[in-house]
């Protein structure tokens, strides 16, 4: 019998009527003799409920007390979808994740998954029940609640089909696949029918909102297919597996983009040993990651040194680098929070070449000027003023062709 686990998102499971839904989902499966193990995340909107509560109990929530909190709004949604498919003939069993013993580190509110024991749900999978399991949570080594933080759903999904060596593991959300583009920009975005992890992976880096970045890194960690998939209409979705030698290799599969970025520029630094670590070093400890980075050295002997950082973290970022300014010995600070990242994204790179000169022709022709640049094997990522993004990518969603399937780009 093939084994297959179910995760439904908040928006999936946002009343009683949409996890009756669900549940006719369930038995569909059960009538083609599949196994299933359901893992479902709160019903829409809890969340944020939730934080809004603890918020006006304590400023600054306890992360501990926060685990606590946070993982009651799964636990509803199990006890339903459990009610529904009992309700309905279907024998189905529900599990908080220490019921199942989904062990994590001990970070609160950001914890990681180091084992499962699945004794428990293969024998209710044995006795012919449909197992249903709280996303998002977990138990510390020392009984403490943990939770995995937002989107963790997905990747209790994804390591529950690993533990169990599920057949697929099938995410349902509020879009029927992975596409080329957000069709919100660009409405000629086609619907992928595969993708690689690697390409997922970056796609999920760079902006894409389908996946949580740690459930795909774990699907391809242990080789688990996934499979994107609406749960409002019938449909094969996107199925995310390894590059295989018969898979059709489009140069680019799709366009990922973020508007979460700001960037900073220090003017005239000293061109030391060095010069780099006293500028990033004082970001870092104040806890905010660095995305790209570019340095152009002058001939005077200065350097100018700038980079992207996530907007919400900008205005501290500025005033880290303004504080340290003089000690750098620099001449002048800058900053812009109207950026946008835009990326290309493909296995197909691998093994072509003049994909960057299209793509910065592309830009030209359209008259939008490249701020920085960052490549690497699968991708090309631009960073470009705020205001050219959707021009941005519906123009290179037109010049690679993406809008045609079966077309090499």
């Amino acid at each position: 019998m093939t084994l297959y686990v179910h995760k439904y998102g908040g928006t999936s499971v946002g009343n009683v009527e949409r996890i009756r839904h669900v549940a006719d989902n369930v038995i569909k499966a059960r009538r083609r003799d599949e196994s299933v193990v359901v893992v479902v995340s709160a019903m829409s909107g809890e969340t944020n409920r939730l934080v809004a509560l603890a918020k006006e109990a304590q400023p600054t929530p306890d992360p501990r007390e926060m685990d606590v909190l946070l993982s009651t709004g799964e636990q509803v949604t199990i006890a339903l979808l459990s009610m529904v498919l009992q309700e309905r003939g279907c024998p189905a069993c529900s599990y908080t994740g220490g019921q199942v013993s989904i062990v994590t580190d001990a970070a609160h509110t950001k914890a990681r998954i180091l084992d499962i024991d699945t004794q428990r749900i293969r024998a209710d999978l044995e006795a012919g029940k449909v197992v249903v399991v709280a996303g998002f949570q977990g138990i510390s080594e020392a009984g403490d609640i943990t939770t995995l933080g937002r989107g963790g759903s997905d990747t209790t999904a994804v390591a529950l089909a690993a533990a169990l060596k599920a057949d697929e593991c099938l995410i349902y959300t509020d879009v029927d696949g992975v596409y080329t583009t957000d069709p919100r920009v660009e409405p000629k975005a086609r619907r992928l029918d595969r993708i690689t992890f690697e390409e997922m992976l970056e796609m999920s880096s760079l902006g894409s909102k389908v996946l949580q970045i740690r459930a795909v890194e774990f699907a391809g960690k242990y080789n688990v297919p996934l499979r994107v998939l609406s749960s409002f209409q019938e449909g094969a979705g996107t199925l995310i597996s390894y590059e295989d030698e018969n898979m059709e290799k489009p140069l680019i599969s799709g366009i990922a983009f973020n508007r979460d970025e700001a960037k900073l520029t220090v003017l005239g630094v000293p061109d030391l040993p060095g010069v780099a670590s006293r500028i990033l070093g004082p970001v870092a400890e104040a806890n905010v990651e660095v995305d790209m980075i570019v340095q152009n050295v002058a001939e005077d002997g200065t350097t100018n040194f700038t980079f992207t950082v996530n907007r919400g973290e900008y205005q501290k970022s500025l005033s880290i680098l303004r504080s340290t300014c003089a000690a750098l010995g620099a001449r002048e600070v800058l900053g812009d929070d109207a950026i946008v990242k835009v990326s290309i994204v493909g296995v197909g790179m691998r093994s072509h070449a003049g994909i960057a000169a299209k793509m910065f022709e592309t830009l030209a022709r359209e008259g939008i000027n490249i701020l920085m640049i960052s490549t690497s094997e699968i991708k090309i990522s631009v960073v470009l003023k705020e205001k050219y993004l959707e021009l941005a990518v519906r123009s290179l969603h037109e010049a690679f062709h993406l809008d045609r399937p079966n077309v090499s780009n």
